[in-house]
């Protein structure tokens, strides 16, 4: 059984040769041949029937894409988990987190707390559709000023003329002071600087 695996597997290799010898016979020029002199002797010679082997063809005419050296046990382990001075790959517990003074989750120091930050970013974008209802596509020529319920008759109706007012149907947040909507690039009527009131 073993023998006539080999003989099937040697008349293999044999086709393969065969088919290769026919196939690269006349594609490859012979080293003498350049641009500048072709030898005459070279346009009247007829290929020959030697057996040319694929030792010898593979051998020189392909560059096989393998590894000329073991990578080294440093360079294996910095590809896996990194480098601790430039990209460190291992988990590394935090030692920098705080505890959010307004609502007590935690987040990472220097950075705002993303529990806090969700309730400001919904609540805007609420107010944002409001406005988008409120006035469509129309130009907005004057001051807008959102309103909860209840701010409106705090102050007369002549402090309202000559502005677009969008309510919000529910009452204020508790976290959302009234300065926030202040405006800030107003002019100093006098030397004094503008600070936004009721400050909480």
């Amino acid at each position: 059984m073993a023998a006539r695996l080999m003989q099937k597997a040697i008349r293999c290799l044999e086709i393969v040769d065969n088919a290769l010898l026919s196939l690269f016979r006349n594609q490859f020029p012979p080293p003498a041949l350049s641009l500048v002199s072709i030898d005459a002797g070279y346009l009247n010679h007829k290929p020959t029937n030697a057996k040319i082997s694929i030792k010898d063809i593979l051998g020189d005419g392909f560059l096989w894409a393998v590894p000329k050296s073991r990578r080294t046990v440093e360079r294996r382990l910095n590809r896996k988990f990194g480098y601790p001075y430039y990209v460190w790959k291992m988990l590394v517990p935090k030692s920098n987190l705080l505890v959010c003074n307004t609502c007590g989750h935690h987040h990472e120091a220097n950075f705002l707390c993303p529990n806090c930050y969700a309730k400001v970013r919904a609540e805007t974008e609420a107010m944002q559709t409001e406005i988008q209802n409120e006035l469509g596509l129309n130009p907005v020529e004057k001051e807008v000023v959102v309103l909860y319920e209840g701010e409106k008759e705090e102050k007369p109706l002549e402090f309202w003329e000559g502005k677009r007012i969008v309510e919000m149907k529910k009452e204020r947040p508790a976290w959302f002071s009234k300065n926030l909507l202040e405006k800030s690039t107003v002019q100093p009527s006098s030397s004094e600087d503008v600070k936004p009131t009721e400050l909480a």
